[in-house]
């Protein structure tokens, strides 16, 4: 294990034009921690991480591993084993080979190797393939097998750059829970890229929220922080939206009245909204975005609903367990997600509860106002 520490770091491809990939990117990854990178495309997460295992250069900033100097170590000494996206197995080899081809590589005796990679065999379940070649596995049992190539160099930092993105969505599920065990099994720093934010969520003890970055803007590391800090606390707007599934729906209006813990917003529609936010640094009258997620609407006769909000329905998806209705308040998108099966369809008119405690609230510059109440759903 090791921590990963780096000061001002920044990424440009060409100087000449003065466009960063990356900014000012400030971490301290502490031992043992589990770190997601996440954003959009063209945010800069998978640069980040090939710059930590010495793929990319650092334009500036500096970059340790173990409280060692890395910037200009070559990968093969930085102790970092990387998983990418592709499997790339060697095809010809069965997965004791795949995984053993490293170690022999560096000239290590029989036995090492052998312990090596049955102990990782035996952490990924694969003692019952060490015999078959790549394309007899399935895709899942192909990224435990680049896994578990890793596992066997015993590396101080764990780097993950989209290793499930090739999967189907139950593969997926199947191996966020693999990745999960592995931690704790191996107790082992690991740095994990990916675009989705529920494998976000559910692995990360923290998370980097990385946005495309803006000329005028000073980093575009947006938020570090725990999963739910950045669910309940978002420190703007992106990642406000980003984070959270389905995303948070916005709707357009201005204060028009604030207190110590709460304020009251007028949409542009007409509908005044309370929100459990303080607003004091804002003045009545300014221009703001109410937030609120889609699992925290409530039926109108709900005893948290404090105001409402009412749109025609464009598509109603009924899953069973729960329903999201997807329609249109105030001439923007907003969805709904219900415990159970709605009796709406399209063209109908829903009217919404809006809990106080539920909501956020941005000002012009897209920076959130703290809030000043959790609120969970019952």
């Amino acid at each position: 294990m090791a921590d990963v520490i780096l000061k001002n770091v920044r990424k440009n491809y060409d100087p000449a034009v003065l466009k960063d990939t990356l900014r000012n990117i400030e971490l301290n990854i502490k031992e043992g921690e589990f770190i997601v990178f996440v954003g959009p495309s063209g945010c800069g997460k998978s640069t980040l991480l090939r710059m930590i295992a010495g793929l990319e250069d650092i334009t500036s900033g500096e970059l340790s591993i173990g409280g060692k100097y890395m910037n200009d170590v070559p990968p093969v000494e930085r102790n970092v084993g990387m998983v990418f996206q592709s499997y790339a197995l060697y095809p010809h080899m069965n997965v004791y080979e795949n995984m053993a081809f490293g170690l022999k590589l560096k000239k290590m005796d029989k036995e090492t190797i052998h312990k090596r990679v049955s102990r990782a065999a035996e952490i990924l379940g694969l003692v019952p393939l060490l015999e078959r070649k790549p394309k007899a596995l399935s895709g899942g049992q192909r990224q435990r097998v680049a896994i578990g190539r890793s596992i066997v160099q015993q590396p101080s930092v764990f780097l993950f750059d989209e290793p499930l993105s090739n999967l189907d969505a139950a593969l997926r599920v199947k191996m966020r829970i693999e990745i999960a065990k592995l931690h704790k099994e191996l107790n082992s720093t690991i740095i994990y890229v990916t675009h989705d934010q529920v494998e976000a969520m559910t692995l990360a003890d923290k998370i980097v929220v990385l946005s495309p970055l803006k000329e005028s803007a000073e980093s575009n590391l947006e938020q570090y922080g725990s999963p739910l800090d950045l669910y309940h606390n978002p420190s703007n707007k992106f990642v406000a939206g980003f984070i959270g599934s389905p995303k948070m729906n916005f709707l357009d209006g201005i204060l028009v009245e604030i207190g110590l813990d709460k304020c009251k917003i007028k949409l542009n529609s007409g509908d005044i909204v309370t929100a459990c936010v303080d607003a004091r640094r804002g003045k009545v009258g300014d221009k703001v975005e109410l937030g609120i997620r889609p699992e925290h609407l409530v039926p109108v006769d709900h005893p948290d609903a404090v105001g409402r909000l009412s749109g025609q329905v464009q598509v109603a998806e009924h899953l069973g367990a729960e329903s999201f209705v997807y329609m249109e308040v105030d001439g923007k998108d907003f969805t709904v997600k219900a415990a159970s099966e709605i009796p709406v369809d399209t063209g109908d008119t829903l009217e919404v509860g809006v809990p106080a405690q539920a909501c956020y609230l941005f000002d012009s510059t897209e920076q959130a106002f703290p809030r000043t109440a959790k609120y969970n759903r019952t």
